[in-house]
C-alpha cells in the first residue's frame, strides 16, 4: 500500500497496522445531517458540539488507539433533511472520505440511505430509535433515545399538577409519529382523558398554529402538549396559545430558543412550561457522567455559538464520547470491534449516568441506550431540572402500552415505510 489511510487500511484488513504506521494518521468522522433548510435547528447546533468535542481532544493529543494518539476530523454534509442528498453525502463519506463512524439525526432520509450502510457495515448513529430494527444491524441510538423518554415529563407533570385532560399535536413525519404514540400511551398510563388530537402536514405553514391551537383548545384541556413539533413550530404554537388566552400547563419534547418565547409572551405565561431538554450550567448536572465538566461545555459553546444552544448541541459530542470510550477499549476504530466494545455488558454511561441497552420489542434492536432522563420545567425565565426519571422503571411497567399505540400509527419496526403517508387532522374525546 502506499500511504493508505487508517480507515483504508482498516476496510481492507479488519485490523490495525503496526503502530509505528499510523503516526499523524487522522481518524475521520462522518457528520450527514441537515446544516440549512427547514431542520437546520437539529443539525447545525449539533455539528458544533461536535466540533468543539474534537477541537478539545486534538488539543489534548488526539484520540488514543491503542498506544498511539492520532487526529480527529469532523466532515460534514448537509443533508437539506432530503433523501437524495443524504445518499450522496452518505456515498461521499462512506467512499471518499473513509470515515469510521457517520452520525445522522435520523428520520425518513436516513431510511431512505440505510440499505447501502447496511451493505457496507458502516458504525452510524441515531437520534431517532424509531430507526432501528433487525435490519440495521449497525445503526445505534446511543445518546438521544427519542421518543421514550418524553413519558418521564408526562408522569412529572401529572403526578404534580393531576390534570385531568389533555389536547395533543404532532406532524405527520418520522419524527413526530412515534413522538405522538408515546405520549399517547404516557398520559394512558396516568389515566387522563385525551380531549383532541391534531395531526398535521409538516410541511405546513407555521400559521396554521392558530388554528391547530384553536381546534385543541375547543375541546377545553388541561393540557396543551406540542410533541415533538420543530423549534419553529413549538415557537408559533405556544404564541398562538399566548394569544388565545390559554391559562392551563403547556408540554413539549423540546424549547429550543426558550428565551425568545419568554420575551414575546410573559414570564408567568412560560412559568411551568415543561420539556426534557436542559441547559448544561443547570448545578443538577455538576456531578453528572459526560466527557467534559458539563458547565464548561456550556460555557464552551454559549461563547463560540451565542444564541444557538438547542436540544441537540450536546448530543453529538456525547455520541462521539461514548465512541471514544469504545475505540479505547476495542484499541482499534475498526466499527464492528468498536460496536462490540461498546455493546459489553449490555449497559454503557451516556450524558445522564448509566444506562442499558434496550429496544427489541419495539424496535426488534436493542440499539437504543436507555437510562435516567431530565425532566425540565422553565422557573423565573430560566430553564431547571426538576428531577430526573428512568426510563427503564416506566418501561418495565408500561411497555405494552407503548407497544400498542406504536402499532396503532404504524411505528413498530414492522409496520414502518419511507412514505410516511397523507396528512390527518383529527379530534378525538374520551379515555385514553
Amino acid at each position: 500500500m502506499n500511504d493508505p489511510s487508517l480507515a483504508q487500511y482498516l476496510a481492507v484488513t479488519g485490523t490495525l497496522p503496526k503502530l509505528d504506521q499510523l503516526a499523524a494518521q487522522t481518524v475521520k468522522i462522518g457528520f450527514l445531517a441537515p446544516l440549512s433548510g427547514p431542520v437546520e435547528s437539529w443539525g447545525l447546533p449539533g455539528l458544533q458540539g461536535a466540533t468543539l468535542w474534537a477541537e478539545r481532544l486534538n488539543a489534548e493529543g488526539g484520540l488514543l488507539v491503542g498506544k498511539q494518539r492520532h487526529p480527529v476530523e469532523i466532515i460534514s454534509y448537509d443533508t437539506l433533511d432530503d433523501p437524495e442528498r443524504t445518499a450522496r453525502g452518505a456515498q461521499m463519506l462512506v467512499d471518499q472520505e473513509r470515515v469510521c463512524l457517520i452520525m445522522t439525526l435520523g428520520g425518513t432520509s436516513l431510511r431512505a440511505v440505510q440499505p447501502f450502510l447496511n451493505a457496507r457495515k458502516v458504525l452510524t448513529s441515531t437520534l431517532l430509535p424509531s430507526d432501528l430494527s433487525p435490519d440495521t444491524p449497525y445503526l445505534i441510538a446511543p445518546s438521544e433515545t427519542h421518543p421514550v423518554y418524553v413519558v418521564t415529563g408526562v408522569q412529572y407533570l401529572c403526578r404534580t399538577q393531576r390534570p385531568k385532560s389533555v389536547a395533543l399535536c404532532a406532524q405527520r413525519d418520522a419524527m413526530g409519529m412515534p413522538s405522538l404514540a408515546t405520549y399517547r400511551a404516557a398520559f394512558k398510563a396516568e389515566d387522563v382523558t385525551l380531549a383532541a388530537e391534531v395531526i398535521y402536514d409538516p410541511n405546513g405553514s407555521e400559521a396554521e398554529a392558530e388554528r391547530i391551537v384553536a381546534e385543541m383548545m375547543a375541546a377545553d384541556p388541561d393540557v396543551l402538549c406540542w410533541c415533538t413539533s420543530y423549534p419553529s413550530m413549538v415557537h408559533a404554537l405556544t404564541e398562538a396559545a399566548f394569544k388565545a388566552g390559554f391559562t392551563g400547563a403547556i408540554l413539549s419534547c423540546t424549547a429550543d430558543g426558550y428565551q425568545q418565547l419568554v420575551d414575546k409572551t410573559s414570564r408567568d405565561f412560560m412559568e411551568g412550561f415543561t420539556f426534557q431538554f436542559p441547559d448544561f450550567d443547570d448545578p443538577a448536572l455538576a456531578d453528572r457522567a459526560f466527557f467534559q465538566q458539563p458547565r464548561n461545555f456550556y460555557n464552551d459553546y454559549i461563547q463560540r455559538f451565542p444564541d444557538s444552544w438547542s436540544a441537540v448541541s450536546w448530543e453529538y459530542a456525547a455520541i462521539l464520547d461514548l465512541w471514544r470510550a469504545a475505540v479505547q477499549r476495542a484499541s482499534t476504530v475498526s466499527p464492528m470491534s468498536v460496536l462490540a466494545a461498546m455493546k459489553m455488558g449490555g449497559q454503557a454511561t451516556h450524558a445522564f449516568g448509566t444506562a442499558q441497552w434496550w429496544g427489541r420489542e419495539v424496535f426488534g434492536i436493542d440499539n437504543a441506550l436507555v437510562g435516567d432522563w431530565p425532566v425540565v420545567q422553565i422557573r423565573k425565565g430560566k430553564a431547571q431540572i426538576m428531577r430526573f426519571a428512568s426510563v427503564i422503571a416506566w418501561l418495565e411497567e408500561h411497555e405494552a402500552l407503548l407497544k400498542a399505540e406504536m402499532r396503532e400509527l404504524g411505528q413498530l419496526w414492522q409496520q414502518r415505510t419511507a412514505d410516511p403517508g397523507p396528512v390527518m387532522s383529527r379530534r378525538v374525546t374520551g379515555r385514553l
